[in-house]
């Protein structure tokens, strides 16, 4: 009898534990990568070197290295600057170029945008409406721009959003005179697009995402 309950105890645990497994690989099959302005002149060198972006850059890779391991969809977005007096990601030049770090795969949908919001004016919402996606997990550049942009207007439209933390990167800004700094930046953004219960966005740093907390 008491073999017998084991059994059917163990058989009920592997029956949820199936079930746990697919209703997250659905949810996968359901996800987007967006990779945002990942290009040169963010990086040292480039015309607008934001801060820890080549730590940005690292795990950005990661996270692309996971959604290529498992075929999930990937979109990377860049920017070319037409507005009069751009000094940066001009087009035809090589700090416009996506960074080696996560250059994309011939099969990898590659947007344009010309606004910080990734939507505005491009084909994003009906490729990810193609591909039946639901969440997103946004990564990128700078944090407070184009990150900040696209994450607000996904929402907005419907998208479940998550944040990885320690792939997005951002600079010093100036406020009245004052210099407020990169990492105050970041992190006052990250608190706020995760205010009220995540409202906008879910903010994980790459390892717990990778580890699926």
């Amino acid at each position: 009898m008491e073999n017998r309950f084991k059994t059917i105890l163990t058989l009920g645990l592997i029956f949820i534990s199936l079930i746990t497994m697919n209703a997250q690989k659905q949810k996968m099959e359901n996800t987007a990568l967006l990779i945002i302005d990942v290009q040169n002149d963010y990086f040292p060198g480039g015309k607008m070197t934001l801060e820890k972006a080549e730590q940005a850059g690292e795990n950005i890779k990661r996270i692309l290295e996971y959604f290529r391991k498992n075929n999930l969809t990937i979109v990377h977005i860049k920017h070319i600057s037409t507005n009069e007096g751009a000094t940066f990601f001009l087009p035809d030049t090589d700090g416009a170029k996506i960074n080696q770090l996560v250059l994309p795969k011939e099969d990898e949908k590659i947007i344009t945008k010309h606004f910080p919001n990734s939507f505005r004016e491009t084909d994003l919402m009906d490729y990810l409406q193609s591909k039946k996606i639901k969440n997103l997990v946004i990564t990128g550049m700078m944090t407070d721009v184009c990150v900040e942009a696209t994450t607000r207007a996904a929402f907005d439209y419907g998208f479940h959003n998550t944040i990885i933390g320690d792939a997005t990167a951002t600079r010093n800004r100036e406020l009245n005179g004052e210099v407020v700094k990169a990492a105050e930046v970041q992190r006052s953004f990250l608190a706020g697009i995760s205010a009220l219960g995540n409202l906008y966005a879910q903010v994980a740093s790459a390892n717990d995402f990778l580890n699926g907390k």
